[in-house]
């Protein structure tokens, strides 16, 4: 599968999780401090899968947090969708 299509399946992942994280979160318009936990829980599967890589849950915790603040210092404004696509297809070369 070409390196674009990944990384299309896996923004639209993160689109999904979004999505599905603020349904979740509706009475509170989405807010939650330990939205990279809840993050973890619902992609965890599916990131292992779609980057034929092993990692724990804890381990996918720290990614989601680390996508976060080094979004923030080098990419602010970016689509953080898109970014954290490249960014795990850059740790995790298919």
């Amino acid at each position: 599968m070409a390196h674009t299509d990944i990384s299309t399946q896996l923004a639209d992942l993160f689109a999904e999780a979004k999505k599905a994280h603020l349904s979740a979160f509706i009475e509170v318009d989405g807010a939650d401090p330990d939205w990279p936990i809840w993050y973890a829980d619902y992609l965890h599967k599916r990131l292992t899968s779609l980057l034929k890589a092993s990692f724990t849950r804890s381990e996918l915790v720290y990614l989601l947090v680390l996508m976060a603040k080094e979004m923030d210092l080098h990419a602010p404004g970016a689509q953080w969708t898109h970014y954290y696509a490249r960014f795990l297809l850059q740790r995790y070369p298919l």
